[in-house]
């Protein structure tokens, strides 16, 4: 397996950051790759829950939810990858709390189909891929946390 993790600090509580991440169904609120989110089961969130996300270029993933804690993380499968060239792929985000604010942490495990030619492709144009659509994922996720903390609290 391939492994890829991302990390960004924000001024806001744990709790707040896990409001936004725990919206399971809702990623495309953050994602700025995710047009488009299909609810696939009945629970929203926790294990089993399950989504398809439909990406901006047209193609299309189902994760599935297989660890849940609550406040703090999650880990997905992707059940059915759609058209990308993998075998196995999995996601976790954390939240903890880092000083007066809170560390997110995203990553993925992936393995690529096609043997030595395809973990060498794996390391380096998915790996940089991977590393872009997780930067982007945090950079949504902050800036959903900053609007929803403006709206908290209004300036004095």
């Amino acid at each position: 397996m391939i492994q890829l993790e991302r990390s960004l600090e924000l001024n806001a509580s744990p709790d707040m950051v896990w409001a936004e991440l725990s919206r399971f169904m809702h990623i495309n609120d953050i994602a700025p790759e995710v047009a488009s989110v299909d609810a696939l089961s009945k629970n929203e969130t926790g294990v089993g829950a399950k989504r398809r996300c439909n990406f901006a270029n047209g193609s299309s993933m189902v994760e599935e939810v297989t660890e849940w804690s609550e406040g703090r993380s999650y880990r997905v499968r992707a059940t059915d990858r759609g058209a990308m060239p993998l075998h196995d792929m999995q996601a976790g985000i954390a939240v903890t709390a880092a000083g007066e604010g809170s560390r997110v942490a995203w990553s993925v495990d992936y393995r690529v189909k096609y043997g030595p030619l395809g973990w060498l492709v794996g390391q380096t144009l998915m790996k940089g891929m991977m590393r872009e659509v997780l930067d982007g994922n945090l950079r949504g996720l902050a800036a959903k946390v900053q609007a929803a903390k403006t709206m908290v609290s209004p300036a004095a």
